[in-house]
């Protein structure tokens, strides 16, 4: 995939907020965190095992998606790479107030996340637009195809918003696997174990053979099962063929003894 990322679709709303937090701002806040501040000591005291970092290019764009143990994710992958890695992020950690609401703000936009409202229906269309933008940049965009943390180490059924992204960028996808994250770091814990997470990277995945196809559903899931499957064999996860969503509701409604629900899900 030799061809420059597309420019986003004319049609597409225009979100200052996002755009602006797209544009690759604050590199100098994240060289002093990834080499100062928080990458030696987190390397010193965790020594997470990389492999495959021979997998992602040193140079122009892609999507590494990976699957989502824990909120450390996004610390230990990133920091196995000396390119920056953007991520779209919850809104609420970008409107704090006072000293502390600083703070955050400059160590999330630092880092490379976007902000996305998920209360409402444009939460995916923000998440499209703002990777559009990283990747017409030729930078790295990251990714959690699952859409949330899995409850239970299982690997769950990807959103197919990769697809359609890495289809309409025209960009390879490299798939990634996080082991031990949810040890380091379970739901509820800043760090609960120094045991060393292990970050896999594998081979690019080249969807070229679907170009204009970006609109057809099947197609789509069709790129997101083999970009899943593909994040399976690295982290060795067990496989569950439903929405992580789904399935904590499911748990949850088990745990209470409400009545499931049947509705129609997406593809």
């Amino acid at each position: 995939m030799t061809e420059p990322a597309q420019s986003p679709r004319p049609d597409r709303k225009v979100d200052p907020v996002v755009d602006a937090a797209a544009d690759g701002d604050g590199k100098g806040i994240y060289w002093v965190l990834r080499n100062v501040l928080v990458g030696p000591p987190v390397k010193r005291l965790f020594r997470p095992i990389v492999e495959g970092i021979e997998n992602v290019p040193t140079e122009g764009a892609a999507i590494i998606a990976s699957n989502h143990l824990s909120y450390a994710d996004w610390i230990f992958m990133p920091l196995a790479l000396r390119r920056r890695v953007t991520f779209v992020a919850k809104s609420d950690y970008f409107t704090g107030a006072g000293i502390k609401g600083r703070f955050q703000r400059g160590f999330f936009k630092g880092t490379g996340q976007v902000p996305i409202d998920r209360s409402g229906g444009s939460a995916s269309e923000g998440a499209m637009r703002a990777g559009m933008k990283v990747l017409e940049r030729g930078d790295l965009f990251g990714i959690y195809p699952e859409g949330t943390r899995s409850h239970d180490g299982r690997l769950y059924k990807g959103r197919t918003g990769v697809a359609r992204l890495a289809l309409e960028a025209k960009v390879p996808v490299i798939p990634c696997g996080v082991i031990g994250t949810d040890v380091v770091a379970p739901p509820g814990k800043v760090v609960a174990s120094f045991a060393s997470p292990t970050v896999k990277f594998g081979e690019p995945l080249d969807f070229s053979r679907y170009e204009g196809m970006e609109s057809d559903r099947l197609i789509l899931r069709a790129v997101t099962d083999e970009i899943m499957y593909k994040i399976m064999e690295l982290s060795g996860q067990e496989y569950l063929d439903m929405y992580a969503t789904k399935a904590k509701a499911l748990e949850g409604r088990a745990t209470t003894g409400a009545p499931k629900k049947v509705r129609k899900t997406d593809t």
